[in-house]
């Protein structure tokens, strides 16, 4: 009598959590992303109806236990908008022995209030045959119809483990990288499983018909319920000072996107609070120049969690009163890698502030010449400018004829390339940065390569140098 008003008890109680959170849920619509009310949560039950299910257990059989613990579930999930429950068993069609490793079936689909009949066909189930568990994961994934943004979710009850060789970590894990379902849960009842399935979901150990009930309604609730949580973008003196980046949450099992925001610090001066769903382990990016991620982030089923996430922001201006090349009317760009590395984080516009992780970066203007910086260094919350020289313009007077050559700037350590002429051009005006430069070129139907003329001459900001090339 006392295990029964003890589970009627905590039956109770579970149900007025579920009502609460489902009115709390309905209040806050529309305040949050993915707070959707066309998302459906599928769960599918999943029974071990194994001859070892006929033990006796506590007040009754396994199955027994079983069968009225997920009944009342059943019951209380009744009339709750967006949810669907399926029923697949394992073990209850053929005898042991023979062993049959393919004794599974699912018994009730998904559908609108089908409760009736999935309690109906619960209490039918007898006990008789093997385990198959990871055979049974593989075959749940068809009882999941296609559905896009449901929220597809697992609970296995079992009192022993695999007796068909299967390997249920490795199905589990492949089977929430495709993205069939989400991390399931796992009821065992008795002792011994744990070393066994924890490595496959959200293990569970019920020693007792109260922890049995207790772990069913926990889980519900986790099926049911998103958490909060808050990301704290720490600056270079781990304060949550950082704002104003996108962030996006990757699923880290099936690298499926879930979430995106720009942060926001709240008006009470902290991170915002943002509703997730707890049975997911994220991958987060905060696309920071260069991006910052963080990998499998695991949330605290109903309580808020705090992910602090370094991101040091600082900013860089590249100033120049040529913010475009005159002659071309194109944007001046400047590519930035971080110091000793190839990969580009982004390529600035000149005049244009941008932020940036603290550290150093090296930076390439794409003028004429090319000019590279290396090592400039950006510190928290401070600006870095960079000021390039003004352009000075060249202007080749070719005549009629038709010439190639090259333009090459010489510096104290060798001659450099800077860019091939326009062959069809008879005046040809480029934008140079200052310095020394060469200009190599022949009549392009010359057969002489004496004929080659080199004219030197220099560039200065803000004035024209004109050479004569006809002559």
């Amino acid at each position: 009598m006392t295990h029964n008003r003890n589970l009627k008890t905590i039956l109770l109680i579970v149900v007025l959590l579920l009502s609460q959170s489902v009115q709390s849920q309905r209040a806050n619509q529309g305040t949050s992303q993915r707070k959707d009310t066309k998302q459906i949560t599928r769960i599918l039950f999943i029974l071990d109806c194994s001859n070892s299910m006929y033990g006796m257990w506590q007040s009754n059989t396994k199955i027994k236990i079983a069968q009225n613990l997920v009944s009342n579930i059943i019951d209380s999930l009744a009339g709750k908008p967006n949810v669907e429950v399926a029923l697949r068993a394992y073990g209850h069609t053929k005898d042991y022995p023979p062993q049959d490793c393919d004794d599974t079936k699912l018994e009730v689909g998904f559908s609108a209030n089908n409760f009736e009949q999935l309690k109906a066909k619960l209490r039918a189930l007898v006990p008789k045959g093997t385990t198959p568990i990871a055979s049974t994961l593989e075959r749940c994934v068809a009882d999941f119809p296609d559905c896009d943004g449901c929220r597809n979710i697992v609970i296995l009850i079992t009192d022993g483990t695999d007796e068909c060789s299967g390997e249920v970590c490795q199905v589990s894990a492949q089977l929430q990288t495709q993205g069939a379902f989400l991390k399931p849960f796992i009821i065992g009842i008795g002792r011994g499983m744990r070393e066994s399935f924890e490595c496959a979901g959200a293990y569970y150990e019920a020693t007792n018909e109260i922890d049995f009930s207790r772990a069913l309604n926990d889980v519900v609730l986790q099926a049911l319920n998103n958490t909060t949580s808050q990301i704290n973008l720490l600056d270079s003196y781990s304060e949550a000072s950082e704002t104003n980046v996108p962030m996006t949450f990757y699923d880290a099992q099936s690298k499926r996107l879930r979430y995106s925001f720009i942060h926001t610090i709240n008006g009470n001066g902290v991170s915002d609070t943002l509703t997730l769903d707890p049975l997911i382990n994220y991958d987060i990016v905060v696309h920071t120049l260069p991006p910052v991620k963080v990998e499998n982030v695991k949330l605290n089923p109903g309580r808020h969690t705090v992910i602090p996430i370094k991101t040091p922001q600082g900013n860089m201006i590249i100033t120049s009163q040529d913010s475009k090349d005159r002659l071309n009317n194109k944007d001046v760009a400047v590519i930035v890698r971080q110091s000793g590395s190839s990969e580009v984080v982004n390529v600035q516009e000149l005049n244009k502030s941008e932020k940036y992780i603290v550290g150093k970066y090296d930076l390439e203007i794409l003028t004429k010449p090319s000019l590279k910086i290396e090592n400039v260094e950006v510190g928290q919350s401070a600006t870095t400018t960079i000021e390039i020289p003004q352009s000075g313009q060249l202007t080749l007077n070719k005549g009629k004829q038709i010439l190639i050559g090259s333009i090459f700037v010489k510096d104290s350590e060798e001659t450099k390339w800077v860019c091939n002429l326009e062959e069809g051009q008879m005046i040809e005006t480029l934008s140079l940065l200052p310095g020394q430069y060469m200009v190599v070129v022949r009549a392009k139907n010359a057969t002489d390569a004496a004929k080659t003329q080199i004219k030197e001459f220099k560039i200065e900001s803000k004035k024209t140098t004109s050479i004569n090339l006809a002559k």
